[in-house]
């Protein structure tokens, strides 16, 4: 079919492959001002199932919705030296409202731990107060100079958490408890993609943090794609904005920290590492269409057909995310072939010959598999081949991933490793900035994160040569 003929090969180009399916499957598009995007009704619809999933997880470990204001008084974002010098060269301000100058100068929110520790410091008094948990799903703005839809844009858009405890075990249980039990539960099950989880080094770390961890994701082009990041601040923002409680020994004491965030660059995610030279494959969690009904339409029996298919919408509609393509104007097969594109993860074919039969044909998006069912199965078919599906999408990422992580001791072979077949690659770190900062230079390879687990091995650093302890996952980045 033409349309689909209009998306680059993966192999070919996989950076305008992303654009050509991004915008064909109208989930984005650009808009006349320069890094901005429009999330288009059917990417929208993909976020609101993404968000679902994700608030509800955080709900559950006791978090609470708020918001807090776009805008943050330059005095505020100064507060804490590390954090405004992290983030200077990608904040825009406001100098003007209306036809006035401002007397202090805002910037629009890059992220909100500054306005949020000022409320804070007025709403934490006692050791009652804690632990305060609190998220916020909100816009972000960073003046970004190369973007890409999804990706990283100059508007995004975000969820937040942001808590106060007593100690620092409290600070540093949470970060944790989001990082495994919240963000990679949630990227994993729900968007079928597998993580590599480890902490942040200190160049790569959240400006003004104790300690950053991650979750990075393999992309089918060999790149990773930072998935989510969970920071243990310590007390830098508690002392800066004077976050203090009193405690049961009536002792003043700072509070410890934390900040997590998601963002819609997941949604990129989701295209890179499921998607194939046809379009899309959505995982049927987030699918904003679930199961796509084309019924095969002939003058004498179309009136017939469409009943059948709203009878079936009727029987599928209370489980599952269900719609039916009556448009006249295209033919079945343009129809499969747009279906496909978008994703959906299952088709439903229904004409005549099947009604005579009892029966209709579901196709899966995965594997393109057709399988003939009888009405009466029809409910629990589809819901056991969504499963599958669900499951399919993430054993075929795991076992990318698992191809493309490679153990390498010799900088020589690294080299052409990162640069001919990409993937990431573990290797020992001396723990020296000068090392991380030359193998960044020589190769474009950023060192992603330090697994949690331990080897208790010994090798050489694979630039200076050093003895060291400490392996670490290597990977070229978007």
């Amino acid at each position: 079919m033409d349309f689909v003929k209009e998306i680059t090969s993966k192999e070919q180009n996989f950076a305008q492959w992303y654009i050509d399916v991004v915008r064909k499957a109208e989930l984005a598009d650009y808009t006349t001002i320069k890094g901005c995007m429009v999330i288009r009704p059917y990417g929208y619809g993909l976020w609101e199932n993404m968000q679902k999933g994700l608030d509800e997880r955080i709900k559950k470990t006791g978090h609470k919705n708020a918001y807090f204001p776009l805008f943050i008084p330059e005095h505020l974002l100064k507060k804490e030296a590390e954090h405004v010098e992290g983030f200077a060269p990608e904040v825009a301000w406001v100098t003007q409202g209306g036809s006035q100058q401002l007397e202090e100068k805002m910037a629009v929110r890059p992220t909100s731990e500054a306005i949020i520790c000022s409320l804070y410091s007025k709403w934490i008094r006692s050791y009652r107060d804690l632990p305060l948990l609190i998220n916020q799903w909100a816009n972000i703005v960073r003046w970004e100079k190369t973007t890409r839809l999804f990706l990283r844009t100059t508007e995004f858009l975000w969820q937040e958490g942001h808590t106060v405890h007593k100690t620092e075990e409290d600070a540093q249980e949470e970060t944790l408890k989001i990082l495994f039990e919240v963000y990679r539960d949630y990227i994993e099950n729900d968007l079928a993609i597998p993580v590599v989880v480890g902490k942040k080094t200190s160049k790569e770390r959240f400006a003004g943090a104790l300690n950053t961890y991650t979750l990075e994701a393999l992309m089918t082009d060999g790149k990773v794609l930072q998935a989510g990041t969970s920071h243990n601040l310590g007390q830098n923002f508690a002392k800066a904005f004077n976050i203090k409680y009193l405690d049961e020994d009536q002792t003043e004491k700072y509070a410890w920290q934390t900040s997590w965030g998601t963002t819609t660059r997941l949604i990129g995610a989701i295209v890179m590492v499921h998607g194939d030279d046809r379009g899309l494959r959505l995982p049927p969690k987030v699918a904003p269409v679930q199961l796509i009904i084309v019924p095969i339409m002939f003058d004498k029996t179309k009136d017939e057909v469409l009943n059948k298919a709203e009878q079936l919408i009727k029987i599928l509609g209370k489980d599952v995310r269900v719609e039916i393509d009556a448009r006249d104007e295209y033919k079945p097969g343009w129809k499969f072939n747009e279906w496909e594109m978008r994703g959906v993860p299952l088709r439903l074919e229904i004409g005549p010959r099947d009604m005579k039969k009892g029966q209709v044909v579901l196709v899966r998006r995965d594997t393109g598999e057709k399988v003939i069912v009888k009405e009466e199965d029809l409910k629990n078919k589809v819901q056991v081949l969504l499963t599958e599906i669900q499951e399919n999408l993430y054993n075929l990422a795991k076992k990318f991933l698992d191809t493309n992580i490679r153990e390498i001791a010799d900088y020589e072979e690294f080299q052409e490793v990162i640069e001919e077949k990409k993937g990431m690659i573990k290797a020992f770190w001396c723990g020296n900035r000068a090392c991380e900062d030359k193998v960044k230079e020589e190769t474009k390879a950023t060192i992603r994160c330090i697994p949690f687990e331990e080897e208790n091995a010994l090798g050489k650093c694979i630039y200076c040569g050093k003895e060291t302890s400490t392996k670490v996952y290597f990977a070229r980045a978007y």
